[in-house]
């Protein structure tokens, strides 16, 4: 039996809570409790991160802290199910992944939520001031409205024939609609084209690169949400085969063999989640801890994609890059 069917088996995106059963201290004081919102599988790499973090932080799952997992396998439509189920279960602290920060937003104004990662936290409504944010909310956001323009102008500057450029999204994705607004805004400063690229099937992807040939599409900007995170490789391959320059906002999808990535390190900042979540545990308020943005920005490029694909990277782009895979 696949992995993937076994974890279905279990209970997969809804159901059945993945839930640690935790050894009651000596003191008998309570157990802390963390749960876990999960746009994507039960246990991700970014999961993995979390649990890591917090062990160096002294919080080991199973002895003096007890995790309920929920996760909803890149359908968004359940988060806000699968948000109330947390809630229910009397957790004392959500850590919400992506997407699902807004799910748990909606879920609770009473138990405190640590957002992984967010794209524009106060764009979408869930805090209105990163520096005190006040509420139940708190955690990390990865700019990706603001750095929309920034990615749109790098794709169109490597590459001068680039004036015809695909982006690829998910239109029921939070975060799409402001990044898509700050991206036509870019490409109307530089005198760039757009070709929209929407789906919420993985089905249509190939559909859509097929589109973006027959539309003659220069290069691609990937708006790298859930959806792109969970079909990582597939849109890497479709890139691939349709030889097509592909922008992307995690470097994750340039060390599996796409093209270029532009932004900051997203296990990094789960793992600086795990340090906020253990505050909020110490007493803290959620309310009273800064809303943090990446205090550093990578520029990723994948030289050896760039060779199969034909392309020249121009030295000036080659020398803003933090790291170059041969």
């Amino acid at each position: 039996m696949r992995r993937r069917e076994f974890m279905a088996l279990l209970g997969g995106a809804a159901t059945w809570p993945l839930t640690a059963r935790a050894q009651q201290p000596r003191s008998g004081q309570r157990v802390p409790r963390v749960g876990i919102l999960n746009y994507a599988a039960a246990r991700d790499s970014l999961v993995d991160e979390f649990g890591s973090a917090l062990r160096e932080l002294g919080r080991v799952e199973g002895q003096d802290l007890a995790i309920t997992y929920r996760w909803a396998d890149g359908q968004l439509e359940r988060l806000p199910a699968l948000a109330t189920e947390l809630v229910a279960s009397n957790v004392d602290v959500i850590i919400a992944l992506g997407p699902a920060s807004w799910a748990a937003k909606r879920a609770t104004s009473a138990i405190p939520i640590v957002m992984a990662f967010s794209g524009d936290p106060v764009g979408n409504g869930v805090v209105t001031n990163l520096a005190r944010p006040g509420g139940n909310v708190t955690g990390f956001s990865y700019m990706s409205t603001d750095l929309a323009a920034k990615r749109l102008e790098m794709l169109y500057r490597a590459f001068s024939r680039s004036a015809r450029l695909g982006v690829l999204y998910n239109p029921g994705e939070p975060a799409t609609e402001l990044e898509m607004r700050e991206t036509e805004a870019a490409a109307r400063t530089i005198g760039a084209a757009l070709l929209p690229l929407a789906t919420r099937d993985p089905e249509d992807l190939e559909m859509l690169f097929e589109g973006a040939i027959r539309e003659r599409v220069d290069a691609v900007i990937v708006f790298t949400h859930g959806f792109a995170v969970l079909n990582r490789a597939r849109i890497i391959e479709l890139a691939a085969r349709r030889r097509l320059p592909a922008m992307y906002g995690w470097r994750e999808f340039v060390s599996d063999g796409g093209l270029m990535s532009y932004g900051p390190n997203v296990p990094e900042m789960v793992r600086k989640a795990a340090n906020y979540v253990d505050r909020i545990l110490k007493g803290e308020k959620p309310g009273d801890l800064p809303i943090q943005q990446p205090t550093r920005l990578e520029l990723i490029i994948n030289l050896k994609t760039a060779r199969a694909l034909g392309l020249e990277i121009p030295p000036s782009l080659l020398a803003l890059a933090d790291e170059v895979i041969e």
